[in-house]
Protein backbone atom coordinates (compact mmCIF):
# COMPACT_ATOMS: atom_id res chain seq x y z
CA UNK A 1 0.00 0.00 0.00
CA UNK A 2 2.76 2.89 0.84
CA UNK A 3 4.20 1.83 -2.45
CA UNK A 4 0.97 3.12 -3.95
CA UNK A 5 0.51 6.00 -1.80
CA UNK A 6 4.42 7.24 -3.18
CA UNK A 7 3.54 6.51 -6.72
CA UNK A 8 0.48 8.45 -6.62
CA UNK A 9 2.55 11.24 -4.51
CA UNK A 10 5.19 11.37 -7.06
CA UNK A 11 3.36 11.12 -10.15
CA UNK A 12 -0.31 12.89 -9.55
CA UNK A 13 -0.14 14.86 -6.34
CA UNK A 14 3.21 16.71 -6.47
CA UNK A 15 3.48 17.42 -10.08
CA UNK A 16 2.48 21.27 -10.31
CA UNK A 17 -0.53 20.26 -13.00
CA UNK A 18 -3.59 20.54 -11.93
CA UNK A 19 -5.60 18.14 -12.42
CA UNK A 20 -8.87 15.89 -11.79
CA UNK A 21 -8.31 12.06 -11.84
CA UNK A 22 -11.10 9.43 -12.47
CA UNK A 23 -11.18 7.02 -9.97
CA UNK A 24 -11.39 3.88 -12.35
CA UNK A 25 -9.06 5.20 -14.35
CA UNK A 26 -6.78 5.82 -11.27
CA UNK A 27 -6.96 2.24 -10.70
CA UNK A 28 -6.69 1.00 -13.73
CA UNK A 29 -3.47 3.24 -14.61
CA UNK A 30 -2.05 1.52 -11.13
CA UNK A 31 -3.30 -1.80 -12.28
CA UNK A 32 -1.05 -1.07 -15.57
CA UNK A 33 1.71 -0.26 -12.89
CA UNK A 34 1.64 -3.73 -11.55
CA UNK A 35 0.17 -2.71 -7.95
CA UNK A 36 -2.19 -5.29 -6.42
CA UNK A 37 -5.97 -4.43 -6.23
CA UNK A 38 -6.07 -4.56 -2.51
CA UNK A 39 -2.77 -2.37 -2.22
CA UNK A 40 -4.49 0.31 -4.61
CA UNK A 41 -8.33 0.64 -2.58
CA UNK A 42 -6.33 0.75 0.99
CA UNK A 43 -4.16 3.81 -0.80
CA UNK A 44 -7.27 5.34 -2.32
CA UNK A 45 -9.07 5.16 0.90
CA UNK A 46 -6.07 6.22 3.12
CA UNK A 47 -6.17 9.60 0.77
CA UNK A 48 -9.51 9.72 0.95
CA UNK A 49 -8.90 10.18 5.08
CA UNK A 50 -6.61 12.65 4.29
CA UNK A 51 -8.46 14.78 2.13
CA UNK A 52 -11.57 14.78 5.10
CA UNK A 53 -9.06 16.78 7.15
CA UNK A 54 -8.13 19.74 3.96
CA UNK A 55 -12.24 19.28 3.61
CA UNK A 56 -12.18 19.74 6.90
CA UNK A 57 -14.53 16.94 7.66
CA UNK A 58 -12.07 15.49 10.05
CA UNK A 59 -10.90 17.83 13.34
CA UNK A 60 -7.88 16.74 14.85
CA UNK A 61 -7.81 16.33 18.17
CA UNK A 62 -7.50 19.64 20.05
CA UNK A 63 -5.14 20.12 22.70
CA UNK A 64 -3.64 23.11 25.32
CA UNK A 65 -0.09 23.76 24.41
CA UNK A 66 1.64 23.22 27.39
CA UNK A 67 5.14 23.75 27.21
CA UNK A 68 6.24 21.25 29.55
CA UNK A 69 3.78 18.58 28.13
CA UNK A 70 5.37 15.52 26.69
CA UNK A 71 3.13 13.27 23.56
CA UNK A 72 3.09 9.92 25.06
CA UNK A 73 2.53 7.41 22.36
CA UNK A 74 0.26 4.54 22.32
CA UNK A 75 1.46 0.95 21.99
CA UNK A 76 0.16 0.71 18.71
CA UNK A 77 1.73 4.10 17.46
CA UNK A 78 5.14 3.11 18.92
CA UNK A 79 5.05 -0.15 17.27
CA UNK A 80 4.56 2.05 13.99
CA UNK A 81 7.22 4.74 15.06
CA UNK A 82 10.30 3.53 16.70
CA UNK A 83 12.24 6.13 18.86
CA UNK A 84 14.16 7.37 15.73
CA UNK A 85 10.93 8.56 13.94
CA UNK A 86 9.54 9.89 17.07
CA UNK A 87 13.01 11.63 17.94
CA UNK A 88 11.68 13.05 14.40
CA UNK A 89 8.56 13.97 14.62
CA UNK A 90 9.82 15.90 18.02
CA UNK A 91 12.42 17.93 16.09
CA UNK A 92 9.76 19.58 13.48
CA UNK A 93 7.72 20.08 16.17
CA UNK A 94 10.76 22.03 18.25
CA UNK A 95 11.45 23.67 14.39
CA UNK A 96 7.94 24.39 13.80
CA UNK A 97 7.51 22.65 11.19
CA UNK A 98 4.43 20.71 12.56
CA UNK A 99 2.24 22.15 15.63
CA UNK A 100 0.22 19.95 17.86
CA UNK A 101 -2.62 19.06 15.14
CA UNK A 102 -0.52 18.46 12.48
CA UNK A 103 1.35 15.97 14.49
CA UNK A 104 -1.86 14.13 15.67
CA UNK A 105 -2.83 14.12 11.96
CA UNK A 106 0.70 12.70 11.06
CA UNK A 107 0.59 9.97 14.16
CA UNK A 108 -3.27 8.64 12.98
CA UNK A 109 -2.00 8.52 9.26
CA UNK A 110 1.04 6.32 10.19
CA UNK A 111 -0.75 3.96 12.50
CA UNK A 112 -3.38 3.61 9.22
CA UNK A 113 -1.10 2.33 7.41
CA UNK A 114 -1.30 -1.39 6.38
CA UNK A 115 2.49 -1.87 6.33
CA UNK A 116 4.56 -4.07 8.46
CA UNK A 117 7.87 -2.42 8.04
CA UNK A 118 7.56 1.66 8.39
CA UNK A 119 10.95 3.72 8.67
CA UNK A 120 12.16 7.25 9.17
CA UNK A 121 12.16 7.72 5.12
CA UNK A 122 8.79 6.41 5.06
CA UNK A 123 7.55 9.00 7.73
CA UNK A 124 8.87 11.92 6.33
CA UNK A 125 6.80 10.81 3.41
CA UNK A 126 3.77 10.77 5.45
CA UNK A 127 4.74 13.78 6.85
CA UNK A 128 5.08 15.52 2.96
CA UNK A 129 1.35 14.14 2.09
CA UNK A 130 -0.28 15.23 5.37
CA UNK A 131 1.49 19.07 5.21
CA UNK A 132 0.35 18.89 1.40
CA UNK A 133 -2.86 18.67 1.73
CA UNK A 134 -3.44 20.63 5.12
CA UNK A 135 -4.51 24.19 3.99
CA UNK A 136 -2.23 27.15 5.84
CA UNK A 137 0.54 24.57 6.03
CA UNK A 138 2.54 25.82 2.97
CA UNK A 139 5.74 27.07 4.73
CA UNK A 140 5.73 24.04 7.42
CA UNK A 141 5.39 22.05 3.57
CA UNK A 142 8.33 23.92 1.85
CA UNK A 143 10.32 23.21 5.17
CA UNK A 144 9.71 19.44 4.68
CA UNK A 145 10.38 19.36 1.38
CA UNK A 146 13.81 20.95 2.16
CA UNK A 147 14.49 18.52 4.57
CA UNK A 148 13.19 15.20 2.49
CA UNK A 149 15.36 16.65 -0.89
CA UNK A 150 18.23 18.60 0.71
CA UNK A 151 21.35 17.04 -0.93
CA UNK A 152 23.98 19.42 -0.59
CA UNK A 153 27.05 18.03 1.00
CA UNK A 154 27.90 18.26 4.19
CA UNK A 155 31.36 18.62 5.41
CA UNK A 156 32.00 17.87 9.22
CA UNK A 157 34.54 20.49 10.64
Amino acid sequence: MFDVLMYLFETYIHSEIEMQVDQDKLTNDLTDAGFHQEDIYNALSWLEKLADYQDGLVEPLLMLNDPLSVRIYTEQESMKLDAECRGFILLLEQMQVLNIETREMVIERVTALDTQSFELDDLKWVILMVLFNIPGCENAYQQMEDLLFDVTDRVIH
